[in-house]
């Protein structure tokens, strides 16, 4: 089973148990929800949706590009306000322009001995630190990562159609293991751990 497949399993009994309900809140999803879209990443990620046929096909995998888009979608509706939603978007385009100059300046070769990370990872962990950085609360980061990440995409699938390259691209075509929810995952993380710290030291100087 792929290791993606296993955190998410992970992810969805620590749900199921409770650990997760405080993030589940913040990101405005109830247990059942996010067991839902959990469930829908895991078996979406074998299907994948045909968006164009030609010399370059495209399409979109269900798990790994559908669902986190649909999740976004449904955290911008959810906004409190309307600048929360220009925080969460701009986030994401200053995502999107760092992961893009990234790849610009990077070469990844598979066989190299000095690439000691997956690009797939590094670009994940890149988007969800600049996700957080730039976003800053548990929704505007999630949505930074995945949309920084999915312009990225967008920018190469442009480029491909343009150049008519004779290949195949499928948008978030790692499913669970995608960098979109990999890098959505990570930024929520940072958020959550910085939150919870900077609290806990509040409430720490409160008591001195």
């Amino acid at each position: 089973m792929p290791v993606g497949t296993v955190l998410l399993l992970v992810i969805a009994a620590l749900i199921y148990f409770g650990v997760g309900q405080r993030l589940l809140d913040r990101m405005r999803l109830t247990d059942t929800q996010a067991l839902i879209a959990i469930a829908l990443m895991i078996g979406g990620s074998f299907i994948v949706l045909p968006l164009s046929a030609g010399r370059t096909t495209v399409g979109i995998n269900l798990g790994g590009g559908l669902v986190p888009l649909a999740l976004v979608i449904y955290l911008l509706i959810r906004a409190d306000a309307a600048r929360e939603r220009l925080r969460a978007l701009v986030a994401a385009l200053v995502t999107g322009g760092v992961i893009y100059g990234v790849s610009q300046v990077t070469d990844f070769d598979p066989s190299s001995p000095y690439l000691f990370i997956d690009p797939l990872w590094l670009f994940a962990i890149v988007a969800g630190i600049v996700g957080y950085l730039a976003g800053r609360s548990r929704r505007a980061s999630f949505i930074a990562g995945v949309l920084g990440l999915f312009a990225v995409d967008l920018v190469h699938l442009v480029q491909a159609l343009l150049a008519n390259m004779p290949t195949r691209v499928v948008l978030g075509g790692a499913g669970v293991f995608d960098a979109m929810i990999v890098s959505g995952l990570i930024a929520v993380g940072l958020a959550e751990f910085v939150g919870e710290t900077r609290e806990r030291l509040a409430e720490g100087g409160e008591d001195l």
